[in-house]
């Protein structure tokens, strides 16, 4: 008879979501499904507000990456005005996005994904959480990772107003400044950041790189697809979290497209399946082909990994040579192992914080000039910035008065719902066989998602969920055969 297993919900992400598997009567798997259950409703209850309330609404998506979509929807106010922000408010928000980045990056590889590879994938589950992985580390380290969080919240807030949810940044530039003192301390904090970034590298270099079994792992087909892949990117083709155009390139490395944010509907559309409430975006020149790998399949990824791979480079010196370091270490460009996406977020982690450093050191960022006043009637804007999940596309229309008549939102884990689909799929179909089924492997098929470090609390705008998780395994017609396990 064949076999169901739910994992509902799924664990150590944000937000929600559930795994369906389906064995056939050999106890291998048949199917699989990444589904998203809830309906995404934001789109809709914009409509027919101000245009300039949309930084402070949006950024409502989500607590974990708020100054992502304040960010998005600044700049996508700026286009519906016509306005450009004067270069200090331009310096402003992207040194508070760059501290973010640095606190967000940290957060998913020391509480997310990192326990996976600390604790290891089959540790018992009391142990592979953030709580096993200071008790293994060590109190010290767990101290540098809180101050890292505690320094990108401060920064935040001395620009945005607020640690989380920043309420500054309004079409046309900034609502405020920073003073000589503040800057000072921001500099200090950011030197530091600098430091805890080739501090997390030295770990994973000790810890994964140093250990067979894991690159084993990373470098294994379970975790591996060749997609194409997109980012932001500087006129030198370097990665730029805040500003630049997008580019996508091949499963071969070449690149595909480079196009300007408000070019974004000629290269991306959106794929409907009726077993989920998320859309599959994909290339539309070379068109939807079904959950396959290849050039010839429109599936493309939007991640850190995505990032370096569409990139030519880093901008900061620190961050290059580990960009450096990362393809020689792994045979060259493009790297399609997915778990690399590991070690790819903590060489955007050093990149964030030197980035931080150049920003807050720069003499224009105590300036006065913060802000150009809107003057001409508002029309339609399209906002895109990398978030730490994935390039994100706000895309605005307006009456003329400034209302919100339609929205669109491409967040970062919608781009990688279909390559997330694809990775859960075959691991599961790798590690499931002849009905052998254990919370370790279960544990290894949801590493497959934790390397995208999806936000479903983004990507579908509800806050469902349930707790404990519990895995529950049925026949065909739907009784319960055994409940493998139960757990936070």
């Amino acid at each position: 008879m064949t076999q169901r297993i739910t994992i509902d919900p799924i664990t150590r992400l944000e937000g929600h979501g559930k795994i369906e598997i389906f064995l056939d009567d050999k106890g291998n798997v048949a199917n699989s499904y990444f589904q998203i259950p809830e309906l995404r409703g934001f789109e809709r209850f914009c409509v027919g507000r101000p245009i300039e309330e949309m930084p402070l609404i949006t950024n409502r998506i989500c607590g974990v990456c708020p100054e992502a979509h304040n960010m998005a929807a600044s700049k996508a106010g700026d286009m519906v005005y016509q306005v450009d922000p004067p270069r200090t408010a331009k310096l402003l928000r992207e040194l508070l996005y760059s501290a973010f980045y640095c606190t967000d990056h940290t957060t998913h590889f020391y509480a997310l994904g990192g326990p996976d590879f600390v604790m290891g994938p089959d540790a018992p589950v009391a142990e592979r959480n953030i709580l096993g992985v200071i008790h293994k580390v060590g109190l010290e380290i767990g101290g540098k990772v809180i101050q890292m969080r505690k320094y990108g919240h401060t920064v935040v807030e001395m620009i945005g107003g607020r640690k989380v949810h920043p309420c500054t940044s309004i079409p046309g530039g900034m609502t405020k400044g920073i003073t000589e003192e503040q800057r000072k301390e921001i500099e200090e904090m950011g030197r530091w950041a600098i430091d805890f970034a080739q501090f997390s590298l030295k770990i994973f270099n000790d810890i994964v790189l140093g250990n067979k079994a894991y690159v084993d792992l990373i470098l294994g087909d379970v975790y591996t697809h060749r997609t194409y892949y997109m980012g932001m990117v500087d006129a030198n083709n370097k990665i730029n979290f805040y500003d630049g155009n997008v580019r996508v390139v091949d499963p071969n490395g070449k690149e595909f497209v480079k196009y300007a944010p408000k070019e974004y509907a000629e290269h991306i559309a959106e794929h409907v399946e009726p077993w989920t409430y998320l859309k599959f975006p994909y290339l539309k020149k070379v068109g939807w082909k079904g959950f396959v790998d290849g050039i010839d399949s429109g599936v493309y990824m939007a991640t850190p990994l995505s990032r370096l791979n569409a990139s030519d480079g880093m901008a900061t010196p620190r961050a290059q040579e580990e960009y450096e370091r990362f393809y020689a270490t792994l045979g060259g460009k493009p790297v399609h192992q997915r778990l690399a996406t590991h070690w790819a977020r903590l060489v955007e982690l050093l990149y964030a914080a030197e980035r931080w450093v150049e920003l807050v050191t720069d003499p224009e960022i105590t300036s006065a000039d913060i802000h150009t006043k809107p003057t001409q009637i508002p029309t339609e804007g399209i906002g895109i910035v990398e978030a730490p999940r994935g390039t994100l596309t706000h895309h605005y229309w307006t009456d003329e008065r400034g209302l919100v008549t339609k929205v669109n939102l491409i967040v970062g884990t919608t781009n990688n719902y279909a390559p997330i689909q694809m990775s859960t799929h075959k691991a599961a179909t790798s590690l499931i066989k002849d009905g052998v089924v254990n919370e370790g492997l279960l544990n290894m098929v949801e590493m497959a998602f934790r390397a995208y470090d999806p936000c479903f609390g983004c990507a579908t705008h509800s806050l469902p969920g349930q707790m404990p998780l519990e895995i529950t395994i049925r026949d065909v017609d739907g009784n319960p055969v055994r409940v493998l396990s139960q757990f936070c």
